[in-house]
């Protein structure tokens, strides 16, 4: 394990260098991890696994569209693809990537098949963390650990192929067998992250809802919204409002963040660009750093979380769920990028 400085902080990371995909294989060559749900994280991790020469099947729902997504992806029923209760039970590494919501519906089924020496791997702390609200309490005997990879399982699958990988956290929850920290990071390491920092289950949900309700979905949509109907209340065109509001941002200035850093984005601008942001931004953070402060004490205390629970355990939640994305989909800024998208180069 490295100890890398970040502005004076010391954290705990782990590279592929370190813990080279051939050490992954040896630790887990005599596992069998069943891959619990194939919806979000399930294809990416289990495909990526598989790719790298590790032994995985997959349990999911028959006569499902994600049973079906499994087949197409060449997952072989009654081979690598099974049931959930018979893959739990002939996994040893039980990876339980289902929805939140589904985590809870199932962890009666799942908890039977937790024997001991296992361990039970999740991608997401909220399960464990608000166990008073989820029931998700796992036996004493068994590994519970946890890899998240700070990304979609979409993007994960993608920057594999590409040879790249997209870093993951990584923690220990519970060590019942004294192997827990090889079996986590060997994991880690086999569904293709760059590398692997160090975390528990609560920082990592508390960190993960707050950044999918802030600057990773919510916020940037907020903003996106507020400068868009900006420009568009004073005149200026669909396409011209789209593009300096999202299409330059996404296209061109985020790879440059990535590539160096927001100072190194900056510095391959206009003059007058820089100044413009060296003005503004301070005033856009004491803006919206009031906002953050109230998300987070909504998270701390819970209650995104029973919001979720709530919302996503009702039946209607898919319908209701697809009416709030139509009302994203069909608003001018976004049938405006659809037709932006539509005139790059590449397509």
């Amino acid at each position: 394990m490295a100890k890398i400085n970040f502005g004076g902080v010391e954290e705990s990371v782990v590279t592929r260098e370190e813990f080279p995909l051939e050490k992954a294989r040896e630790v887990l060559k005599d596992e069998t991890v069943a891959i619990i749900g194939y919806g979000v994280q399930g294809p990416g991790q289990s495909l990526n696994l598989r790719d790298n020469g590790i032994n995985v099947i997959v349990g999911q729902r028959k006569n499902s569209k994600s049973w079906d997504k499994a087949v197409a992806d060449g997952w072989v029923p009654g081979e690598t693809l099974f049931e959930i209760e018979e893959a739990c039970e002939k996994g040893t590494i039980l990876q339980y990537l289902l929805s939140d919501a589904g985590q809870i519906t199932m962890w009666p089924t799942i908890k039977k098949y937790l024997t001991a020496g296992k361990a039970l791997y999740f991608s997401h702390g909220f399960g464990i963390t608000y166990k008073e609200r989820t029931g998700i309490i796992p036996p004493k005997d068994v590994d519970v650990i946890l890899v998240a990879p700070k990304g979609s399982g979409t993007s994960l699958r993608r920057m594999f192929l590409e040879g790249r990988g997209l870093n993951s956290s990584y923690a220990i929850h519970q060590d019942a067998s004294g192997r827990a920290y090889e079996r986590v990071v060997a994991l880690g390491i086999g569904v293709g992250s760059g590398y692997l920092f160090e975390t528990n289950f609560k920082s990592e949900v508390y960190s993960d809802l707050t950044g999918e309700r802030g600057t990773l979905m919510g916020a940037i949509q907020g903003i996106f919204a507020a400068q868009y109907d900006v420009l568009r209340s004073n005149g200026h065109s669909p396409s011209e409002a789209f593009n300096e509001t999202v299409e330059e941002l996404t296209q061109s200035l985020m790879p440059l963040v990535a590539e160096n850093g927001m100072d190194w984005m900056y510095a391959n601008c206009s003059t007058t660009a820089q100044r413009g942001a060296l003005d503004w931004w301070k005033k856009f953070r004491d803006a919206s750093k009031p906002v953050f402060e109230e998300l987070y004490k909504e998270v701390a205390a819970g209650n995104e979380a029973q919001k979720s629970i709530d919302a996503n355990s009702q039946d209607d939640y898919r319908v209701k769920l697809e009416e709030e994305l139509k009302e994203l989909r069909e608003s001018e800024m976004w049938r405006a990028g659809t037709e932006v998208r539509k005139l790059r180069p590449e397509n």
